[in-house]
């Protein structure tokens, strides 16, 4: 921590931050004012989240879609109505409410068979794809088979999924089925770096914290907020294997002829095709309301009223 470092360290801290002022005064009047951020990975689940919602936008009551990979072989279930669902092999995907913290269970992991971990997941942000295509851009949050080992270890992991910044991100093509990552020097706050790398998306707590839930308040489970589990997608066409045809059914449907035109335009021509026709009757004589001439005009007469 900065604070014991500090103190403990004092002349030396005070000597090298005086030096480094003096032998670059350029560089520090270069530097932008400071920012303080309001919050910090060590906070409580759920106080970050909160506060993205109280900043406004679309976000509150939006399920963003969450692809959860497990390394294979290992099950993964999430905790929903009182309690752990039915487990999927590999991954699964859910779409979370921000703001919410969400439980789930990670067990049958290979080579540390019969031992489970109980990762959280904070949603802080949603992406915003293109209408009806929410399903097809997940946040996707790998939880690799190093971090459930370090985890039942008594290690607890932090991760933070952020959206790179298209004008800092590194052009070069990426494994869709492996999420990049890297590890932040023990001094440094990694939903700080995110931050300053992109816009964070949602946060992955990892310990060897085992089920201690109380029934009446619910507090492992965080409540259990409501989720939406997705079916999985079809698995997409391989290249160069075009997508079948959709084949409609043919149906003859008869030519009803329409009845001979009534109305006040006979002449109208109603019919589709050509042929012989009745012939229309004489126009209708319309019975026309009484006019009342404006006041002052040399023919307007005064209504009477009985």
């Amino acid at each position: 921590m900065a604070g014991p470092l500090s103190t403990t360290r004092l002349p030396w801290s005070g000597l090298a931050v005086l030096l480094a002022a003096a032998l670059l005064p350029s560089a520090l009047a270069a530097q932008g004012p400071p920012i303080h951020y309001f919050h910090h990975s060590n906070l409580p689940p759920g106080t970050v989240g909160r506060g993205q919602l109280e900043r406004g936008g679309p976000l509150r009551g939006y399920f963003q879609p969450v692809e959860i990979r497990v390394p294979q072989g290992a099950l993964i279930s999430l905790a929903q109505a009182g309690q752990f669902g039915e487990p999927d092999e590999g991954s699964v995907t859910a779409g979370m409410l921000i703001g919410e913290v969400y439980r789930l269970r990670v067990a049958n992991i290979p080579l540390l068979e019969g031992l489970e971990v109980y990762p959280s997941i904070e949603v802080v942000n949603r992406l915003y794809p293109p209408c009806g295509m929410e399903r097809k851009f997940p946040i996707p949050i790998d939880i690799t088979a190093e971090e459930l080992e370090l985890a039942l270890n008594g290690h607890f992991v932090t991760r933070v999924v952020y959206l790179e910044n298209p004008d800092t991100a590194l052009p070069v093509n990426e494994d869709p089925q492996r999420q990049s990552y890297y590890e932040v020097r023990h001094d440094e706050d990694p939903l700080l770096v995110a931050d300053r790398l992109g816009r964070p998306m949602a946060i992955l707590r990892l310990g060897s914290r085992v089920p201690d839930r109380d029934q009446a308040t619910g507090q492992f489970t965080f409540g259990m907020p409501p989720l939406i589990k997705y079916p999985p997608l079809p698995e997409p066409l391989p290249p160069g294997e075009a997508q079948p045809a959709v084949i409609h059914e043919a149906r003859d449907y008869p030519r009803i002829p329409l009845p001979a035109p009534q109305g006040l335009y006979p002449q109208q021509n109603f019919y589709p095709q050509p042929g012989p026709y009745p012939q229309p009757g004489p126009y209708p004589q319309l019975a026309l309301p009484p006019q009342i001439a404006v006041p002052g005009a040399p023919s307007y007469q005064t209504p009477g009223y009985r």
